[in-house]
Formats: C-alpha cells, structure tokens, sequence
C-alpha cells in the first residue's frame, strides 16, 4: 500500500511550541520503500501511538528538508530508532550541508549508525529503495533548504517546504500530489514562508490532483484550514485538503 502519513501539521514556533498541532513530520510508503521526512518534535511518539502503529525500524531513510528545529529536532533519536538503538547499522539520511557542519543538527555519533550520509544540493537525484527523489531548486529560506518531487513506479508526489513565493517556484514540483506548507493566512514581507494566497496560486498554476495544505502557523489554525479547504476546491475545481493530525492518504488514489 503507498501512502501518505502525516505525524503532525504545525508550522511555525508557537505551534509547535505549544503543540496546538503535532510537529512529527511525514511518513511516505510508496513501491515498499520507507522514508520519514522532517521528524520535528515528537516523531518518534507519533509513530510509535500511531494507528496502525508505524514501525521506525521498518525505515530505509529520513530526510531533512532544513535544520530548523521542527523539522530536526528528533533526527538523532529517529536514527536510534531505525537502527534499533545502534545495533544494526543501516539506512540513509539526506540533510543540506549546513545541518551536519558547524552547529550540526546530526550527532557525529548517529551518523555512524547509518549506512552513510547523503548532502542535499540543488538540482540533486537520489535513490532511496525503490524510490527516486530530486531536489530541483535551492527555497528561499533562512538556511539551506530543498523541496522534494518523490518519484514512484506510477506516481510524482511534490513536497514545497518552507520557502519565501519566488518567480517560477510552481513549475519545480508539478506533482500528481502536491503538498504545501502554508504557515502565514497572509503575507508578510519579513518572514520566508508560504502565505494562502501563494499557496493557491501554485495550486492554480500546477493543477495537482490532489492538493495537500499543511505546516500551519497561528493564523491558518485559527482560520479554520478545513474551511479553507473547503472553499479552495469549489473555486479551483481541484481537490484540495488540509492535513490532520495522523491524516493518511492512499496515494493510489491520485496517481495515473
């Protein structure tokens, strides 16, 4: 079965902070191969509560879009996890340069628990199991950040991360699924995220079949984002959602 898995929809500090929404990240099952991405606060909890419980050690990779903290912050016990606390070296994880060097993210020590270490760079292709994964374009962001178009047997699942709207950012992830983290309900010129309005114009433009809002800040959580939803697909004439909490998609449902 592909699907998926959201482990938590909090964007921004003071959500995750105040955990008004779960900051695990996501788990994607696609052609039998593992991947969590981004495991924030609280990945290992919600994968271990979730229903069907989702085994870490069942795991061939996680990968870090950036080094912010509700996306990094339970990398190192993720790695513990999937590598059964050590004792059986395997996986990969993929990370921009800036998470492993200077003021790393990833403990030297996890990163001998891995099979190895991949860097994250702009216009990079990737193997993971039976996955392909590219990195097309470097976002717009405080650090070292890449999105993600995950390549399936049947299927292209897009991932924007965290990211400023700049010119073209629609045409580097024209997946089946498209998936947006949209923390700002408006725009505000100081912070590098995703505000709604963006968010729809990528929508509009790449036309997915399937449409995920997610990531949200203060402002999308008290707007209600199932509402908003709502009333995006009645105006675009696209299936469009927002993630849940431990929400799961079938993504054979959405693939060609």
């Amino acid at each position: 079965m592909n699907i998926i898995k959201f482990l938590g929809t909090a964007g921004a500090r003071f959500v995750v902070m105040k955990q008004l929404r779960a900051s695990g990240g996501l788990w994607l099952t696609l052609d039998g191969t593992h991947i969590l991405v981004d495991p924030g606060p609280g990945a290992l909890i919600r994968c271990l509560t979730s229903r069907p419980k989702l085994d870490p050690q069942d795991l061939e990779g996680i990968i870090l879009t950036h080094r912010h903290l509700d996306h990094s912050n339970d990398i190192n016990i993720m790695i513990e996890a999937m590598t059964n606390g050590g004792f059986k070296k395997k996986g990969v994880v993929f990370a921009p340069r800036d998470a492993l060097e200077g003021d790393p993210v990833i403990f030297k020590y996890a990163r001998d628990q891995v099979d190895h270490i991949e860097i994250l760079k702009e216009k990079g292709v990737y193997q993971i199991g039976n996955i392909t994964f590219e990195t097309p374009i470097q976002m717009k962001h405080g650090v070292e950040t890449y999105g993600i178009n995950f390549r399936g047997k049947t299927s292209l699942i897009s991932l924007i991360t965290d990211t400023d709207y700049f010119t073209g950012l629609a045409s580097y992830f024209t997946g089946d699924i498209l998936i947006v983290n949209v923390v700002m309900l408006q725009d505000k010129n100081t912070i590098e995220h995703l505000c709604l309005q963006e968010a729809e114009q990528l929508i509009e433009t790449n036309k997915p079949r399937l449409a995920i809002l997610t990531h949200f800040g203060m402002g999308m959580v008290k707007a209600k984002p199932w509402e908003i939803a709502e009333r995006l697909t009645k105006k675009l004439g696209i299936e469009v959602i927002a993630a849940r909490d431990g929400m799961q998609i079938d993504i054979d449902q959405y693939t060609k």
